[in-house]
């Protein structure tokens, strides 16, 4: 018995075909039951569409410039809009609602805002100012609109 001993094959074969299955029917599953919340990424940025310079708008508001200047770390060094220095986010928040209000009457759709981002600022800084500016949070959950045309300025580096 023990000089006779059975020979098993060299290559064992595993059917891949149900794992797989399984993978895709777990992928599919995720992606049907992700929920996002709504005002995650909800900037609402309309990108400008190509304008001849001829063609002004006669009830055009001045763009708000706002500017952030980082430091040499990408940290934010310093906010300002229309020339005016804002010491952080809310402050800045405040200055928009002051400017175009949050009523029925507001100027939120005629207004536009131009950011003017350093090349190495930190983009967290970038994300928090296009909140800023582009709406209220409430404690239900809602966001009070406010300024919807949103632009950047080209990247330079200084």
């Amino acid at each position: 018995m023990a000089g006779e001993r059975e020979k098993l094959p060299d290559k064992i074969s595993i059917d891949m075909t149900p794992m797989i299955d399984c993978v895709f029917q777990l992928i599919t599953f995720f992606m049907l039951t992700l929920k996002t919340v709504i005002s995650e990424g909800d900037f609402q940025i309309r990108m400008p569409l190509g304008v001849s310079s001829g063609a002004a708008s006669e009830d055009a508001v001045p763009p708000v410039q706002v500017k952030m200047r980082a430091d040499f770390d990408g940290k934010l060094a310093g906010i300002t809009m229309n020339g005016q220095g804002v010491p952080d986010f809310e402050q800045l928040r405040r200055k928009v609602i002051d400017l175009v209000g949050t009523g029925p009457g507001s100027n939120a759709d005629k207004t536009e805002v131009e950011l003017d981002c350093d090349y190495n600022l930190k983009y967290v800084n970038v994300v928090n100012a296009v909140s800023a500016v582009s709406g209220v949070p409430q404690a239900d959950g809602t966001t009070i609109d406010l300024i919807k045309k949103i632009k950047f300025t080209p990247p330079k580096r200084r």
